[in-house]
């Protein structure tokens, strides 16, 4: 059974501050409640909240578990790390990924909003720029996983590659367009399904024996290689720090933050160590990074027919929230369209992008996509950090319910100068196919702009904050 807000529906309404209309629609009223949902960006009122704490575990396990973190894996092998130094390069990564992801989980419940309609707080009116890049990630997300999941319906129902894009893209599609309370129950299903599935291709990848035992690489290329791949195994947790609080904002009020936090932690490191740790220890033999290379490994049969399940399914559960999270994100930009009808909207653009990808340099292209769709991610970070604190890590309910008129947020452009000049500071100690910085070649490769991001974007949104405070109380005063 779902519910219908009406004019009073926005938590703290106030006369002439009743938020957008089409921000606002049905909503799931507990565990299970597999109603359309209709509701957007507008925040959750507090008596209709609901859902357990270790829901946080399976919503960011499942949609890591996908090919496309196997093949990451195989990359801490081609930059010459053994199975151990590269091992712990990727634990390092997974987790400091994951930490902010696990923070920002806790703010759903707070607020009631998911993360980036959110971030009007600090951004205002230039909300539109962040919250356009990340519906375009969500997008490029889409194609990236979605590719993997096509190959795999091609060759299990023998169909052309681009019909099989078309049936994981309608799957997943329809669970976006469905809602909230859908992407959970697919995530706990697929938590179950999926570690059954890749268990069976774990054991297979294992069997072959072949691990890369030593370096192949040494002296400084060697701690380049470390911190590239550090850096590589930090993007793929990370990127999901945009969504966090999408996936909690129905989490009553009062739930415990430490729990929230503690799952969600566990959720993404679980499966992106166990994703890439599989990758890297048969980075010899997935010399064919596509479905049709995982299935010839583990042999065919059923065995082959299993590992393409579980690639689909992969492939379903991780795009279901890039459809859903990129539809919250372009409500946020100041879009006055129905979340459910942006859901469905991206996932049709995904399937162009995905033939473009399928064209050729498939490992060059992945790479690129999953590094420069995170990069933004870093100052963003600070930025949102940063006015979290400044707040109190407190936000008034009418202080949320007129977030929903963008005609009332303000010019927010120190957030966005901080955004920039963060992402510059970055350019330098980049390392990607598309572009070796300065730094980072200087370094043998080492890239450490996800740190130097943060920090820069952090520091100049503080002091820029300042100044505008300042000049705001002293138009006040005056």
């Amino acid at each position: 059974m779902a519910t219908t807000v009406g004019e009073s529906g926005v938590p703290g309404s106030v006369s002439g501050v009743d938020g957008a209309e089409i921000f606002r629609g049905n909503r799931p009223q507990r565990q299970g409640d597999r109603s359309l949902e209709t509701q957007g960006m507008s925040p959750i009122p507090e008596d209709q909240r609901y859902g357990a704490a270790w829901r946080n575990f399976t919503v960011w396990f499942a949609p890591n578990m996908e090919l496309s973190g196997v093949f990451t894996g195989t990359l801490a092998f081609t930059l010459g790390l053994g199975f151990w130094p590269g091992f712990i390069a990727i634990v390092l990564g997974v987790i400091l990924g994951a930490l902010p992801v696990a923070l920002l989980a806790t703010w759903g419940p707070k607020t009631g909003m998911g993360q980036l309609p959110l971030a009007r707080l600090p951004f205002g009116k230039t909300i539109a720029v962040p919250a356009a890049v990340q519906w375009l990630s969500s997008v490029a997300w889409d194609a990236l996983v979605g590719l993997f999941g096509g190959e795999a319906a091609q060759l299990l129902f023998h169909v052309p590659f681009w019909l099989g894009v078309i049936v994981v893209l309608a799957l997943q599609g329809a669970i976006g367009f469905l809602g909230y309370e859908y992407i959970h129950q697919i995530e706990k299903w697929g938590s179950g399904i999926l570690t059954v599935l890749f268990v069976v291709l774990s054991v297979k990848i294992l069997q072959q024996g072949n691990i890369p035992t030593s370096n192949t690489v040494s002296g400084g290329a060697a701690v380049a290689a470390f911190v590239l791949m550090t850096t590589i195994a930090l993007s793929g947790s990370f990127s999901w720090a945009s969504y966090a609080a999408d996936y909690s904002r129905y989490m009553k009020k009062e739930s415990r933050p430490q729990p929230i936090f503690l799952w969600t932690l566990a959720g993404l490191a679980a499966s992106y160590i166990w994703m890439y740790t599989i990758g890297l220890a048969g980075a010899k033999v997935l010399v064919n990074q596509t479905a049709g290379g995982v299935q010839s490994l583990v042999g065919g049969g059923v065995i082959g027919v299993l590992a393409l399940i579980a690639i689909i399914f992969g492939a379903i559960t991780g795009n279901a929230m890039n459809d859903y999270s990129g539809s919250l994100a372009i409500q946020a930009a100041g879009v006055k369209i129905r979340r459910h009808y942006m859901a469905f909207f991206g996932t049709i653009l995904a399937f162009g992008l995905i033939l473009w990808l399928n064209s050729g340099n498939l490992s060059g292209k992945f790479q690129n996509v999953l590094l420069f769709t995170a990069y933004w991610l870093a100052p963003f970070l600070a930025i949102i950090l940063i006015d979290w604190y400044l707040r109190g890590g407190r936000v008034s309910r009418d202080g949320l319910a007129r977030l929903m008129e963008f005609r009332n947020l303000s010019l927010g452009w120190p957030a966005l100068a901080a955004l920039v000049i963060g992402f510059a500071a970055m350019v330098p100690f980049m390392d990607t196919g598309l572009l070796v910085g300065p730094i980072a070649s200087a370094l043998q490769g080492a890239d450490l702009s996800f740190y130097v991001g943060f920090v820069v974007g952090g520091v100049v949104y503080f002091a820029l904050r300042r100044v505008s405070d300042a000049r705001q109380s002293a138009e006040v005063a005056a």
